[in-house]
């Protein structure tokens, strides 16, 4: 089996973060870079437990026919159509 190719990885972060992760890291007796990594896999990686839902075809022949303001807050316009409505 062919192990993945490993490559360097520059990050920026706040000082303090960077020293409690170190000492997390050695207390847990893992490295750092597999900690990160680790977590990476797993906000990358598909729910496997949780299946896609269908998009109807209606709903998708719609896809990319609308496009909203780079200004749009949809919060804020759900709360103006509900204080509206009440």
């Amino acid at each position: 089996m062919d192990m993945p190719m490993k490559t360097k990885l520059n990050l920026t972060m706040d000082r303090e973060i960077i020293e409690r992760a170190k000492h997390y890291a050695k207390r847990e007796n893992r490295s750092l870079s597999d900690i990160v990594e680790n977590y990476l896999k797993l906000l990358t990686q598909k729910d496997v437990n949780k299946p896609e839902t269908p998009t109807h075809p209606t709903v998708e022949s719609m896809r990319g026919s609308f496009k909203m303001p780079n200004d749009f807050d949809s919060k804020k316009e759900l709360r103006k159509r509900v204080e509206f409505k009440f």
